[in-house]
């Protein structure tokens, strides 16, 4: 145990769970978005769902979405500031099968009409851990540099990835391939040690049967 679990993460209050959690949540949508979003429709489940007006899970979510940190003071002002910003949010109630009761279901839409959707949960102390990506498992904590591929479920494919992050000396610790059928469309989730080199992804990306390759840097 450390500090970090003794006395909570730096956030904007009431709850590192509904708050600081639920923000860093639509951090990692916005960041996979790679885009300036125009459109949030989140789906709110659990403990989510029943107390995300008086807990603040709503304004910490667009917050997340507007790329703010937890701990940011406009984080109260966020529903004015995604208004001012163009950003359409709608919020509704929904039930997920075998969902954590702090789940938030974030569908996202860029400016170039671009898609994205997560489920995430807020799992205590600030922590949250994002289940699916564009409805496919996952397996994101946000404690580390992650490399998102989607692409073509191929021979070879995931030896290719894994050999070109080895070239760059890059340490895995964490993996997960998800599928929706064979041959179709897969995503792989890697988590990695320290802080590869952000042109990495460009490198991936490039590789046959890679569809897109987005890299996140660790949550604060």
């Amino acid at each position: 145990m450390d500090v970090f679990d003794i006395v909570g993460p730096v956030m904007v209050g009431p709850s590192s769970s509904h708050t600081a959690g639920a923000a860093r949540i639509g951090l990692v949508a916005r960041a996979l978005l790679g885009e300036e979003p125009v459109r949030a429709e989140i789906r709110l489940h659990g403990s989510f769902a029943k107390t995300w007006r008086g807990h603040g899970t709503d304004k910490a979510l667009t917050a997340g979405i507007l790329g703010l940190a937890p701990d940011d003071e406009r984080l109260r002002e966020s529903l004015a500031l995604a208004k001012k910003a163009g950003l359409e949010v709608v919020f509704c109630e929904t039930a997920l099968e075998n969902a954590h009761p702090n789940t938030a279901l974030v569908t996202l839409t860029g400016r170039s009409g671009r898609t994205v959707s997560i489920q995430g949960a807020s799992v205590g102390g600030g922590n949250i851990l994002i289940s699916r990506v564009n409805g496919m498992e996952a397996a994101l904590t946000g404690q580390y540099t992650a490399l998102i591929v989607l692409h073509r479920d191929a021979p070879g494919t995931i030896a290719a990835v894994t050999e070109e992050l080895g070239l760059h000396g890059v340490n895995i610790c964490n993996f997960r391939l998800a599928r929706r059928e064979k041959g179709g469309t897969a995503v792989m989730t890697i988590e990695m040690d320290g802080a590869p080199d952000p042109a990495l992804s460009g490198r991936v990306a490039a590789l046959p049967n890679v569809l897109s390759a987005t890299m996140l840097a660790p949550l604060e």
